[in-house]
C-alpha cells in the first residue's frame, strides 16, 4: 500500500471538494433551470387566467356603471313610494277615525230615538189600555147591577144574605 503523504492527502481532499462543489453547481443549476420553467409556466397560467378574467372584469365594471344610476334612481323612487305610501295610509287611518267616530255619535242618536219611541209607545200602550178597561169595568158594574136589580123584582122576596152568598155576589161585581 502506498504511503500518502500530507500533500497527496490535501490534494486528494481538494479533488474531493472541488468534485462535491462541481456536483453541487450542477444541481443549482439544474435546480435553476426547474425553477424557471416552473416560474414560466405559472406565469403563462396566470397570463391565461388573467386573459381570461379581464374581459370578466370589465364586463363587471360597465354593468355596475351603467346599473348604478338606475340603482340609485330606483332606490330613490322606493324612498318616495314608502314616503307617499305612509302619507296616504296616515290619510285612511284619519277617515276611519272620523267614520267610527261619526257611526258612533248615529249609532248613540238612533239609540236615543228608538228609546223615545218605545218609551212613547209603552205610554200610549199603558194609556190605550187604562182608556179601554175603566169603562169596561164601570160597564161590567152597571150590568151586574142591573141583573142583580133584574133578579131581586123577579124573586120578590129577598133572601137572606149569608155570608157565602155575599162573597159570591161580590165575585160578580168584580172583572
Amino acid at each position: 500500500m502506498p504511503k500518502f503523504d500530507n500533500q497527496t492527502t490535501e490534494i486528494a481532499l481538494f479533488a474531493l471538494i472541488t468534485l462535491a462543489m462541481l456536483v453541487q453547481a450542477i444541481v443549482l443549476l439544474a435546480t435553476f433551470l426547474a425553477m424557471r420553467r416552473a416560474a414560466r409556466a405559472v406565469d403563462e397560467k396566470l397570463e391565461a387566467i388573467r386573459s381570461s378574467v379581464t374581459p370578466l372584469i370589465d364586463s363587471t365594471r360597465s354593468l355596475v356603471a351603467r346599473l348604478s344610476p338606475k340603482i340609485e334612481e330606483t332606490a330613490d323612487d322606493l324612498a318616495a313610494l314608502t314616503h307617499s305610501l305612509r302619507v296616504q295610509t296616515a290619510d285612511v287611518q284619519s277617515a276611519a277615525g272620523e267614520m267610527i267616530a261619526r257611526a258612533r255619535v248615529q249609532g248613540n242618536r238612533l239609540d236615543a230615538m228608538l228609546s223615545h219611541v218605545l218609551d212613547t209607545l209603552e205610554h200610549t200602550g199603558n194609556f190605550i189600555s187604562d182608556a179601554v178597561n175603566k169603562p169596561m169595568r164601570q160597564l161590567s158594574a152597571i150590568l151586574a147591577s142591573v141583573k142583580a136589580v133584574v133578579e131581586s123584582l123577579r124573586s120578590g122576596v129577598p133572601e137572606p144574605r149569608s155570608q157565602a152568598n155575599r162573597a159570591s155576589g161580590d165575585q160578580d161585581l168584580f172583572v
